[in-house]
């Protein structure tokens, strides 16, 4: 994330911190890496180096619709990300130090969380990044050997459902398309821009409710799964590879984890022979398809409600436009204007890629 959390201040962070794990921060410098979570790189009295995740729980609707329930979505992931590494011994997973209480996370206040990383040198791929057919391999591998935990963190581990996060809140937006969206400078360039794919739209979600009709019908077992174990996740030191961003973790299908990882079916015969699972191809296309559809229903609520114009919103609005731009030449349907152009960005554009 490019701008800094919303009504967070840096005294949060080392109250926090100090409340929480006893830590004297000495310094405490802003990382302007990923993109859903805040991270700070953060040195103690002593020299000790940190990594922090701050999360704003107004932004985290798909472990919670309210502050409190996300909370808890979020404490029930990272306890289950610190009992893969504690309890089933999984060394590739990057968990979370437990504060002073035990706790994996602490509300720093009512809006955010705080949770404490160890800080490890190493190099992260991109989302969408080609990786190496060597190093897919190795990660299938991880991924089998994480789907075979499920039964050490079953007690706590979330369960995450096949059906689509903000879908009603999508739904919604469908039906108003003739009506002005005002939260924001990108709310009616959103209006604009459904509008002009809304057809296409209807049909991808017909599509997923195919799918996830017959992924349920089938019946798989369920496994522990990361959820999003793309190349950006991906931590790669001199000598080992970790796996972080654990707030996704839930219980469901492995395919929820192999279409971001697998190209062709010979690397989908590797997870075969080495977890002794069959691949439901239904359910990969389920998964690729509700990752899609997740994004659009997240960015769209985001754009009708109130937001500002910043490099974080700019970089939302880039990711819609290409999801529904995608889907070829749109048409109106007499809802809207037929441009989706966005307003100019306010002040000088940098990258938005960290």
């Amino acid at each position: 994330m490019k701008a800094l959390p919303e009504g967070f201040h840096e005294s949060h962070l080392i109250a926090s911190l100090a409340d929480g794990w006893g830590l004297d921060v000495q310094s405490a410098r802003y990382a302007a890496v990923g993109f859903g979570s805040y991270h700070w790189d953060v040195t103690d009295a002593a020299g000790r180096r940190y990594f922090v995740t701050v999360d704003d729980l107004d932004q985290k609707s798909w472990l919670g619709r309210h502050r409190d329930s996300a909370f808890d979505g979020l404490r029930a992931a990272l306890d289950t990300a610190l009992a893969l590494r504690r309890d089933a011994g999984l060394q590739f997973v990057l968990a979370p130090i437990p504060a002073a209480d035990g706790e994996t996370v602490r509300r720093a206040c009512s809006r955010h969380s705080v949770a404490l990383f160890p800080f490890v040198h190493g190099s992260c791929g991109r989302l969408g990044e080609e990786r190496a057919p060597a190093l897919r391999s190795d990660v299938i591998g991880m991924l089998a050997e994480l789907h075979r935990a499920a039964g050490v963190v079953l007690p706590i581990a979330p369960r995450r459902h096949l059906e689509l996060t903000e879908r009603d809140c999508l739904e919604a937006a469908l039906g108003e398309l003739d009506r002005r969206w005002t939260g924001g400078p990108f709310s009616e360039p959103a209006r604009d821009l459904l509008a002009s794919h809304a057809s296409a739209l209807r049909r991808r979600l017909d599509t997923f409710d195919r799918l996830a009709g017959e992924v349920a019908e089938a019946g798989a077992e369920l496994v522990i799964t990361h959820g999003e174990p793309h190349a950006g996740n991906w931590l790669r030191t001199v000598d080992k590879v970790f796996l972080v961003d654990w707030d996704t973790v839930g219980l469901g299908p492995p395919e929820r984890d192999l279409w971001l990882v697998t190209r062709d079916a010979d690397e989908l015969a590797l997870y075969t022979d080495a977890s002794g699972r069959k691949v439901d191809a239904a359910a990969i296309a389920l998964y690729r398809l509700r990752w899609e559809l997740d994004d659009i229903a997240l960015y769209t609520t985001r754009f009708r409600s109130a937001h500002a114009h910043t490099a974080d919103t700019e970089k939302a609005w880039h990711s819609l436009s290409g999801y529904l731009r995608s889907y070829g030449a749109g048409r109106s349907d007499g809802l809207g204007r037929s441009a989706t152009a966005a307003p100019p960005l306010a002040g000088p554009a940098g990258s938005l890629k960290p």
